[in-house]
């Protein structure tokens, strides 16, 4: 969805963007294409991996640091205000295929799924300390499992044996409870509230999204793209009322309190998207622009 998310940001030759995602860096390559020697682009990712992808130009710095501290990093650089902010959720292509991150139900790796790697809290350790109502909260409220209490007493069951150590091993445990038909769709489940839980994703989203709106100009666009309803709900959210409740506040005469003014429709993949991208097929785009 590169070509969307460009025209989101109604980019300006001379402005200032932020890439709070930036992974292998090609959002921000064809970003810096429509810059001027004016223009600045700030790079954020928590993943050490994507310091390789790193962009040798003067009108580029790299942030190592999670999105959630854009107002810090911005403030460190003296920028009072951004003209635009993408953000493209969720897991990159490089941190799927990398067995060894424990992200994907296709190849075996330890159990991580660690985004920052110098974080303690790890896949392997929520599969064996956390306890059984603690992990049954974790695959109904952030994999949106309707049998994860058995799945989380199956999962405490076979631990007090040995311990769950990689990704198949998981598998291997859950699968007796999984109808065939739909086994990649749950194991998919279950490893998103994993995930989730692993790194707070919800919670450092909503941190994202209140310090994206105060650092946008007027006029700065703000352009969000999701994988999954958890994220979605709260961009759709925030875009319509300001806040994660969906109740939209007014002031004493009635006007409405939403700094946010939502641009164009949801925007999902092109056939031809997905083809050359599966993973693409659960995108959602949306603009906001402040007002």
């Amino acid at each position: 969805m590169l070509q969307s998310s460009l025209e989101g940001l109604n980019i300006k030759p001379d402005g200032v963007y932020v890439d709070v995602t930036f992974g292998g860096g090609g959002h921000s390559r064809a970003l810096l294409d429509r810059l001027d020697e004016n223009g600045r682009l700030f790079g954020f990712d928590q993943d050490p991996d994507a310091l390789k992808n790193k962009i040798e130009d003067s009108r580029f710095a790299f942030i190592a640091a999670n999105f959630s501290h854009l107002s810090q990093y911005l403030k460190f650089y003296k920028i009072n205000g951004v003209d635009g902010i993408l953000a493209d959720f969720g897991v990159s292509s490089h941190q799927f295929d990398t067995s060894e991150r424990g992200f994907s139900i296709r190849t075996e790796g330890r159990l991580d799924m660690r985004m920052n790697q110098t974080q303690e809290l790890d896949a392997y350790t929520l599969i064996n300390e956390y306890d059984e109502a603690a992990l049954s909260d974790v695959f109904f409220n952030y994999g949106e499992l309707r049998n994860a209490k058995i799945l989380a007493r199956n999962i405490v069951l076979a631990r007090s044996e040995k311990p769950i150590v990689t990704t198949q091993d998981l598998i291997t445990v859950v699968r007796p409870l999984v109808p065939e038909r739909i086994e990649n769709k749950i194991l998919a489940q279950l490893f998103q509230a994993i995930r989730i839980e692993v790194n707070n994703e919800l919670e450092v989203l909503q941190t994202f999204l209140l310090q994206a709106v105060d650092a946008l100009n007027p006029g700065g666009r703000l352009v969000c793209i999701s994988y999954h309803s958890l994220e979605d709900r709260l961009v759709k959210r925030f875009f319509q009322s300001g806040n994660f409740n969906g109740e939209l506040k007014k002031d004493f005469y009635g006007n409405p309190l939403v700094q946010l003014e939502r641009i164009g429709k949801l925007i999902v993949p092109t056939e031809q998207e997905i083809k050359e991208n599966g993973r693409a097929r659960s995108a959602k785009l949306r603009i906001a622009e402040k007002k």
